[in-house]
C-alpha cells in the first residue's frame, strides 16, 4: 500500500471521466423531468427520474433550438446524449443533445386528480377562507428550523411588526415522514388555541420535493384549521394543493411575513400623524366654545333684573292664555247649540210625525177624489145605458121586427134578396127564439110592400 500511488483529486475525477465517456459513449435514457431550472446563461439544467433513482442533466442553449416544446418538470421524456463528469464538483451528469416528449409524469397525473377531486368537494372554496387578523398577537411557524425559508420569514417579520411573538413548530417539510408529522403539528396548534396564525414555511423545490404539501390528509387538516393558515411553500412560480385550501397564499416565506404582518413603523407614523389631527381638532373645538361661553356671559350681565323680566313675561303669557281659552270655549259653545237646534230640526221622530199628518190628509183627499170618480162614472154608464137601449136590436126585435142571416157557417146578416137563392136555408132571429127556413122563392119588392106566404104567390118559408 505504501508503494501505491497517490492521486490527486483532480487526476481521479478526470480518471474517472475518461472511463465514463469510454464505456457510455451514447446513451438513451427514459424518465421524468423534475427540478427544472433555467438560469441567465439560457442553459437548462434538471433531473431526470424514475420510481427508484435520478440522474443530474444538462440541455446546452445550442441544442434546445431542435426541441419541438420547451421541457417542464413532470414531462416523461427519452433523453439521447452521453455520460460526462463534472471535474470541478467531482458529479456525472446527462449532456444530452436530443428530447423525446412522451407525456405528463405520473406525480404530476396525480397532482392535478387530487387537485380535481377536492376542488369538487369544495375545500377550495371563498366561502371557507377564514379571515386575518390585522394585529396578530402570535404567529406559529410550521417548518424545519433548518431550513432558510424560516430565517427568511422571522428576519422580515421582526422589521416589520417586533412586538408581535413568533414561535417555530419543527417538522420534516420533505420525505415520507412529512405529511404526518404536517397533519400532527396543526392538530396540536389548534388544541392548543394560543396562536393567531399558522404559517407553513418552505423553501422552493421540485415536485417531489414539495410532494408532502400536495397529500390528501395535509390538504384536509389545512380546510379543518380552526386558526387561519397561511401557505408560504416554495418559490413564486411553485404550487401546491396546500395553497389553494390555505386562507391564504403567499408566493414566498419572505412575502408572507410582508402580507400578514403591518408594518410597525407606518403605523407609529400615521397615528402620531392621526394624534396631531386630534388635538388640533379639539382645540379649535374648545376655542370655539370658549368663544360661546363669553358671548353668553356678557349677555346675561347686560341684563340688570333677568328674573323680574322672565317673570312679567311669563304673567302676561298666562294673562293671554286664559284670554285665548275663554274665547276658544264661548265660540265652541256657541257652535254647540247651533248643532243642537239641527239635530232637533232633523229629530227622525218629528219628521216622522210631519209626514205621517201628511199621509192622513192626502189619504182622505184620495178618497174624496175616488168617490166623486165613482159617481161621475155611474152617471156616465147609466146615459150609456139609456143610449145603448134606445137603439138596441133586441128593443127592434121586441117591437115586431126580425133578422135574417145565412145558416152556419157564414150567418152573415141578411139584406138584400140577391144574397139568397131559392133553395137555401136561412136562420130568422125574432125577439124571442130562432126560425129555421127554407127559401122557395124570392122578389125584389122594397120595404112596405106586402110579402106574399106560401098559398098567396109572393114568399113561402119555412
Amino acid at each position: 500500500m505504501s508503494n501505491s500511488r497517490i492521486f490527486t483529486v483532480s487526476e481521479i475525477n478526470a480518471s474517472i471521466r475518461g472511463l465514463i465517456e469510454v464505456q457510455f459513449p451514447f446513451v438513451s435514457i427514459a424518465g421524468e423531468i423534475s427540478n427544472l431550472r433555467q438560469p441567465l446563461s439560457g442553459h437548462c439544467y434538471f433531473t431526470l427520474k424514475d420510481e427508484h433513482s435520478q440522474i443530474r442533466a444538462v440541455l446546452f442553449k445550442m441544442q434546445q433550438r431542435y426541441l419541438v416544446t420547451d421541457p417542464a418538470d413532470g414531462q416523461m421524456v427519452i433523453c439521447r446524449g452521453r455520460i460526462s463528469v463534472y471535474e470541478p464538483r467531482g458529479e456525472y451528469q446527462l449532456i444530452v443533445d436530443t428530447v423525446d416528449f412522451h407525456g405528463t409524469g405520473i406525480m404530476q397525473l396525480e397532482f392535478e386528480k387530487l387537485k380535481r377531486q377536492l376542488a369538487a368537494q369544495g375545500l377550495f372554496d371563498k366561502e371557507r377562507k377564514k379571515p386575518l387578523p390585522f394585529f396578530p398577537g402570535h404567529i406559529t411557524v410550521v417548518t424545519s428550523p433548518k431550513g432558510a425559508a424560516v430565517h427568511d420569514f422571522i428576519k422580515v417579520a421582526r422589521a416589520r411588526c417586533p412586538q408581535t411573538k413568533i414561535a417555530v413548530y419543527p417538522v420534516s417539510v420533505q420525505g415520507k415522514a412529512a405529511g404526518g408529522e404536517l397533519v400532527e403539528a396543526l392538530a396540536t396548534i389548534n388544541s392548543l388555541l394560543d396562536t393567531d396564525i399558522i404559517v407553513l414555511c418552505r423553501g422552493g423545490g421540485s415536485l417531489e420535493d414539495l410532494w408532502a404539501f400536495n397529500e390528501e390528509k395535509v390538504v384536509r387538516a389545512i380546510a379543518g384549521s380552526a386558526v387561519p393558515v397561511v401557505s408560504a411553500v416554495g418559490h413564486e412560480i411553485d404550487f401546491t394543493i396546500a395553497d389553494f385550501a390555505a386562507d391564504l397564499r403567499a408566493p414566498t416565506p419572505s412575502a408572507a411575513a410582508e402580507m400578514i404582518l403591518p408594518e410597525t413603523a407606518a403605523l407609529r407614523a400615521r397615528i402620531l400623524q392621526l394624534q396631531a389631527r386630534q388635538a388640533k381638532s379639539v382645540t379649535s373645538l374648545l376655542g370655539w366654545f370658549h368663544d360661546r361661553v363669553a358671548m353668553h356671559k356678557q349677555r346675561l350681565t347686560t341684563l340688570r333684573y333677568p328674573l323680574d323680566h322672565l317673570s312679567l313675561r311669563l304673567d302676561h303669557a298666562a294673562a293671554r292664555f286664559h284670554r285665548s281659552l275663554g274665547t276658544l270655549l264661548q265660540g265652541k259653545q256657541h257652535e254647540l247649540d247651533q248643532a243642537a237646534q239641527r239635530i232637533r230640526r232633523f229629530d227622525p221622530a218629528s219628521r216622522l210625525q210631519l209626514q205621517h199628518q201628511k199621509l192622513v190628509d192626502l189619504r182622505r183627499r184620495l178618497l174624496r177624489s175616488a168617490r166623486a170618480t165613482v159617481e161621475n162614472r155611474q152617471d156616465s154608464l147609466a146615459r150609456a145605458a139609456g143610449l145603448l137601449d134606445a137603439v138596441s136590436p133586441l128593443s127592434t126585435l121586441a117591437r115586431g121586427y126580425a133578422i135574417a142571416r145565412t145558416s152556419q157557417p157564414d150567418e152573415k146578416v141578411i139584406t138584400d134578396v140577391t144574397q139568397i137563392e131559392v133553395g137555401d136555408r136561412i136562420e130568422v132571429i125574432l125577439h124571442r127564439g130562432t126560425l129555421g127556413c127554407r127559401i122557395e122563392k124570392t122578389s125584389e119588392n122594397r120595404l112596405g110592400e106586402e110579402f106574399q106566404l106560401q098559398g098567396g104567390g109572393k114568399k113561402s118559408i119555412e
